[in-house]
């Protein structure tokens, strides 16, 4: 049906290309783009050459632009660095191709969660008559999703939301991150906030928490963090009095991070080092072990999704609804850890929604502004089925 460009051949970036590898009839062409060409190489042998690959810096727009030309994609899946959504989406506008990714952008000299950059988009996109899908991974996406069927046919009114992630999994090092390092540690060490009666509310990073009964893993503590699928939810889901993201941490895990951030290991600012200057948390980045590298021998598993409350005819509802994704399970599958797999599969689902003209639009849309039933029911098919629980 279509030709399309993955930008990104990081761990979930690979997650993308096996899936659409898997739906042929959808993606009838594909083409892999990184800054590291061996990791492009690596993909096209274990997927038997059946996808292009080239190497392209994405902080260059100009330089996507001509890929764009010579690759003639129908979509751009944007699988790199936040970082690095706004040069990819102009050279889409340039080249009147959609887009879609799966994290907002955020600036390299501050850590920072906001759409405004993106959404700014809005009458550039629709001028040229092509769209662009923001937050199509996990969380942000599938919790989106959640969210608005919850609205279409659970609820009448919701009132108060938890996104609720888990990761019960052990991968055996002391300390490692599940998805790129520096962008996970600045999301963790950022303020946490969340929305409450119409307001944001700011707390200190990592200072509240509360005990989760996570459906296939039980009680975990999770602590509230920032995470940019508020910003638009609050938007969308319409009479919202609360919504608030929690996320759990081993102790092992919080320890590490927090010697790290004692010792300046964290920090997003230049630093002068033998005559040269250097970030902190980008050094400490190639010395943590490649997410990607995580699959092999990864026990246990995911579970995310939200705890919605509100009312249905006139009765009070409250309901979790979630995935829980196996770790080995989807090694098995794709080579894969489940954090990965829970953010390439829905990219895959997402680029399929807009391929197959079932999601349309012109301008610049968050994932949970399109009907959300043909995406869950494609979550059944492609190895995250979902779960409703009543509480």
């Amino acid at each position: 049906m279509s030709t399309i460009l993955i930008i990104g051949a990081g761990a979930a970036g690979s997650v993308v290309v096996k899936k659409c590898l898997m739906v042929p009839e959808v993606f009838t062409k594909i083409h892999l783009a990184s800054r590291t060409l061996k990791k492009c190489e690596k993909l096209k042998e274990e997927s038997g050459g059946k996808i292009d690959i080239s190497q392209l810096d994405a902080d260059d727009s100009e330089a996507v632009f001509k890929l764009i030309q010579k690759v003639k994609p129908k979509l751009v899946i944007n699988m790199a660095l936040p970082y690095q959504d706004l040069s990819i989406m102009d050279a889409c506008l340039k080249a009147g191709v959609h887009y879609l990714d799966t994290a907002n952008y955020e600036p390299k000299d501050e850590a920072k969660f906001c759409y405004k950059w993106q959404w700014d988009y809005q009458d550039k996109f629709k001028e040229k008559g092509i769209m662009a899908l923001l937050g199509s991974g996990f969380d942000p996406g599938v919790t989106n999703v959640f969210c608005a069927y919850a609205q279409k046919e659970l609820f009448d009114e919701i009132h108060y939301i938890d996104i609720a992630d888990c990761n019960a999994g052990d991968h055996g090092h002391p300390f490692a991150t599940n998805f790129n390092p520096e962008i996970n540690i600045r999301e963790i060490t950022q303020n946490g906030k969340y929305w409450k009666n119409g307001q944001w509310i700011e707390i200190p990073a990592m200072s509240e928490s509360q005990e989760i009964d996570f459906p296939g893993v039980g009680p975990k503590k999770a602590y509230l963090l920032y995470h940019e699928e508020l910003e638009s939810l609050i938007k969308n889901i319409k009479g919202i009095k609360q919504i608030r993201f929690w996320m759990t941490f081993s102790e092992n895990y919080l320890k590490h991070l927090e010697v790290l951030q004692n010792v300046g290991m964290t920090r997003i600012d230049p630093v002068q080092f033998e005559g040269k200057e250097i970030i902190p948390l980008q050094f400490l980045k190639s010395l943590l072990p490649e997410p990607s590298s995580l699959g092999h021998n990864y026990q246990g598993k995911t579970s995310i999704g939200c705890i919605i409350e509100g009312v249905k005819d006139g009765t009070p509802k409250k309901i979790f609804i979630y995935n829980i994704c196996d770790h080995a399970e989807c090694y098995k599958e794709v080579q894969s850890q489940a954090v990965s797999y829970t953010t390439g599969v829905p990219a895959m689902i997402g680029a399929m929604m807009i391929l197959k003209g079932i999601w349309q639009g012109e301008g610049v849309f968050n994932i949970e502004q399109f009907d959300p039933q043909p995406f869950m029911d494609e979550l059944n098919k492609h190895g995250l089925p979902w779960h409703i629980k009543k509480i």
